[in-house]
């Protein structure tokens, strides 16, 4: 799966324990979330994965202290994969599971398992901002065709989908203070949207302090080769270095772009009204000469035919214009009474 310059950015993101752990406690609606310590976040490295494991474009590997009864911790590993694609990827479970028994195999010959004890658990994540709604299966039982009773030997396995564009907006309002639900905002609506300014100024108040430094460079980053490359699209304005410079940039193209759009509707206004003035002239004047024309044939025109004239849209009386030449009544021309 070839990788893009987008999925660098989520990677770069994704790299720092706030977005992962904004991501478990505003979309993972599971008990164990709350028996996660996590200061403990931390990202495996070769000593315990491979790594090509760990160099995959589109991946990201983290692993976590979970409290346990007991006073006792264990690791949880979390495997994000992040997804662009256009539409969902209908294998993507099998790709998961792939995945996870490598990092199993990696932890296995690393000697982080001992023979005879238990592996560690892994939650598999897919984040995916594709616009079709994502229907590929969570199951990789599902996409085993196995009847009756071979299907209790099909493997059980399953991941959770984020899928972005379908998080409803009051759930994303009512996580008022969590930086992956404002990423969203930004990823689901038009970087012209009022609400991007509204956004920005959220992701500034929750990463003040010298502890979100390289968090609040990556989210600047995103936003140059995101929202304000677009807004800023055939202009050659510096692109700003800090979120505050962007909210300002944002707060004047923002102000800008709707006097483009009232200016623009006005003027789309004006254009239909002078196109829609000059459609009824032609309609009426063809009305008028078609009466006429049938005048001359036919004699006085009753009151039902003179409002057919008045109502009949222009491409009708001009098709009546050239049919009155040979029509012998005229009932012929316009129709008959209904």
């Amino acid at each position: 799966m070839s990788s893009t310059p987008y999925d660098g950015l989520y990677k770069q993101l994704f790299s720092h324990p706030a977005m992962v752990e904004a991501l478990l406690r505003g979309f993972v609606h599971e008990d164990w979330v709350e028996q996660i310590d996590f200061s403990t976040l931390e990202k495996p490295n070769g000593q315990y994965v491979s790594e090509e494991l760990l160099q995959r474009s589109d991946d990201i590997l983290w692993r976590v202290q979970l409290n346990l009864p007991g006073g006792q911790q264990a690791w949880l590993y979390l495997y994000l994969l992040i997804e662009f694609q256009s539409k969902a990827d209908p294998w993507m479970a099998l790709r998961l599971l792939t995945y996870v028994c490598l990092l199993y195999q990696d932890l296995i010959k690393s000697e982080q398992v001992e023979p005879g004890s238990k592996l560690p658990p892994v939650f598999p994540v897919v984040i995916y901002n594709g616009k079709a709604r994502w229907r590929a299966s969570v199951e990789v039982a599902e996409l085993i065709a196995a009847p009756g009773s071979l299907a209790r030997w099909s493997p059980r396995f399953r991941y959770h989908l984020l899928d972005q564009g379908r998080v409803p907006e009051e759930e994303l309002k009512h996580l008022s203070n969590n930086l992956l639900a404002r990423l969203i905002e930004l990823e689901t609506h038009l970087p012209d949207d009022p609400l991007i300014l509204e956004t920005t100024r959220a992701l500034i108040r929750l990463l003040k302090g010298t502890g979100f430094d390289s968090l609040r460079r990556a989210f600047t980053v995103f936003y140059q080769r995101t929202i304000l490359s677009k807004l800023n699209s055939g202009q050659t304005t510096q692109m700003p270095n800090d979120m505050q410079e962007i909210d300002t940039m944002l707060a004047e193209r923002i102000d800008e772009w709707l006097d483009g759009i009232r200016r623009e509707s006005a003027l789309k206004g004006e254009q239909k009204g002078r196109q829609e003035g000059r459609r009824e002239g032609k309609q009426s004047e063809a009305a008028r000469i078609l009466g006429l024309q049938l005048r001359l044939r036919f004699g006085t025109l009753p009151d039902w035919a003179e409002a057919r004239l008045a109502q009949a849209p222009l491409e009708q009386l001009e098709g009546w214009i050239e049919a009155v030449l040979t029509a012998e009544s005229l009932e012929g021309v316009i129709g008959s009474e209904e």
